[in-house]
């Protein structure tokens, strides 16, 4: 379902080979670790569903990515990192509400 360091061929791979997810949501897990708008910080034990601290430091990384271990490319996974850090293994995503099908 996802691209980690045994199947990428050590590199980002192209949005939609593998399998989507049950939301139909396309390397979740895997490819690069996506930035995400939660503050770096302790969620303080385990929490279902944290929201993240009011302010920090650095941002959230979630997913792991194509130079990860397999165990490693999860949406549990996190790091921290500096909003200015760039890599080759860091991307984002864009999202927005959904409307109803047709």
């Amino acid at each position: 379902m996802g691209w980690y360091d045994g199947n990428s061929g050590g590199g980002t791979q192209p949005v939609g080979l593998k399998r989507a997810n049950a939301l139909e949501l396309y390397d979740m897990h895997g490819n690069v670790w996506e930035w995400c708008n939660d503050w770096s910080e302790s969620y303080g034990g385990d929490v279902t569903d944290p929201t993240g601290a009011a302010s920090g430091v650095n941002r959230v990384l979630r997913g792991g990515g194509w130079l990860d271990y397999a165990w490693r490319c999860r949406s549990a996974i996190r790091a921290g990192r500096n909003r200015g850090y760039r890599d080759e293994y860091i991307g984002f995503r864009l999202c927005c509400s959904a409307g109803p099908r047709e």
